[in-house]
């Protein structure tokens, strides 16, 4: 839902995006998910090392190239060219930082000191 919205968004601030109807920005966001969930991995191993040489930078391009696929899937969803592909993807990380839609693993450390690991004896 986050997704079809800053899609929506997306569109209404950039000139090379255009998506026809609410139902075409759900159908993309939709595609953009799935693409995300089996490509995107395949495209990241296979470009370890242009990824490594550009201190990770490359992703943007991976990401770019994720939602120009989707526009060659949904026809309604139409984006004008590389660089502005860049930019939505720029744009679509920024609106899922602020709103909290990321899908990094978060680590819970326990806190406590040796009062966990006292056996009862007194030293």
């Amino acid at each position: 839902m986050l997704l079809s919205l800053a899609l929506i968004v997306g569109d209404w601030i950039m000139d090379g995006v255009r998506i026809v109807s609410n139902f075409d920005a759900l159908l993309a966001a939709l595609t953009i998910m799935v693409l995300n969930r089996f490509v995107k991995p395949l495209l990241i191993i296979l470009t370890i090392p242009a990824t490594i040489f550009t201190f990770g930078l490359f992703i943007l391009a991976i990401n770019a190239m994720i939602l120009l696929l989707a526009s060659e899937i949904i026809e309604e969803f139409q984006i004008k060219g590389f660089w502005t592909a860049v930019g939505l993807s720029l744009f679509l990380s920024v609106v899922q930082v602020i709103f909290g839609q990321s899908n990094n693993v978060k680590f819970q450390v326990k806190r406590g000191g040796m009062d966990d690991l006292d056996d009862g004896d007194s030293h």
